[in-house]
């Protein structure tokens, strides 16, 4: 490695990140401020990104643009995956028609051993770095991108086998989140037991109750932020269910990185 690999992450015009047969099973919410490519070699995980969950297998591809919360849990063993990290200087004009109504996920069987044979390259420039590797990688990352614009995919995130509890709750969360929401009211509504449904959410998403609840209303206060400069972050903390404005704070303060009033002063 040169010495471009001991700059931090941050301040990186690129990354490359491979895991093999990573045992981890859940990783928390948050958000970069590079655009994100994810590739799944093997296993099988849920990827949570802003309010809506996917389920991904070997062979997909995620596509995440800068400042999107997500988080994935794993649903098996074990699992390997591949990671780009990339500045706007190494995006393509056209990349955003991928993303088109916010199509994060890449799935289409005829090119995956194509797109896996150019991320591969990628790595192999990453790790044997010399002066010509910026150029080469921003040519193959140009190419990726070519490849998956050429040939559209059609991927539609209908999860199966899915829980139909969770499934129904899933869309209640969405569309009452501002409500007085609890653990226990909902699973009374669903005629099950607390904590059988803690369990099964558990398992279908990688996240618990709270943390899925949790993660809706800070997406909303964040969209209430930038567009509600007259509301104080108490009000709008209580618009999107939260009772607490402190706890609101503490949580928008550990995914975002900013107090709710910074993150409102920088948005202005």
């Amino acid at each position: 490695m040169t010495s471009e690999n001991d700059v931090s992450l941050i301040d990186r015009i690129f990354c490359f990140e491979s895991a093999i047969a990573c045992r981890t099973k859940v990783f928390d919410n948050h958000y970069h401020s590079w655009f994100e490519i994810y590739y799944l070699e093997s296993g099988k995980c849920n990827y949570l990104i802003e309010d809506t969950l996917y389920e991904i297998k070997a062979g997909d591809m995620v596509l995440i643009p800068a400042y999107r919360i997500h988080k994935t849990a794993y649903s098996t063993a074990s699992h390997s995956r591949l990671l780009l990290s990339l500045s706007d200087s190494y995006l393509p004009p056209y990349v955003h028609t991928l993303l088109e109504g916010d199509n994060y996920i890449y799935r289409n069987p005829k090119i995956t051993a194509d797109a896996y044979a150019i991320v591969k390259n990628i790595e192999s420039e990453y790790l044997n770095w010399d002066s010509y590797s910026s150029d080469m990688i921003n040519g193959y990352v140009h190419m990726l991108f070519t490849l998956l614009c050429r040939n559209r995919n059609y991927y539609k995130n209908e999860r199966t086998g899915g829980n139909i509890h969770v499934e129904k709750i899933l869309n209640d969360i969405k569309s009452n989140y501002h409500c007085d929401i609890t653990l226990s009211r909902t699973a009374r509504e669903h005629s099950i037991s607390p904590e059988h449904l803690s369990r099964i959410f558990k398992k279908e998403t990688g996240l618990s109750f709270h943390e899925y609840l949790t993660s809706i209303r800070l997406k909303e206060a964040e969209r209430l932020l930038k567009l509600e400069e007259k509301k104080s972050v108490s009000e709008i903390a209580f618009s999107c269910g939260f009772n607490d404005s402190n706890y609101f704070s503490h949580k928008f303060k550990t995914v975002y990185g900013l107090s709710p009033l910074q993150f409102q002063k920088r948005c202005r």
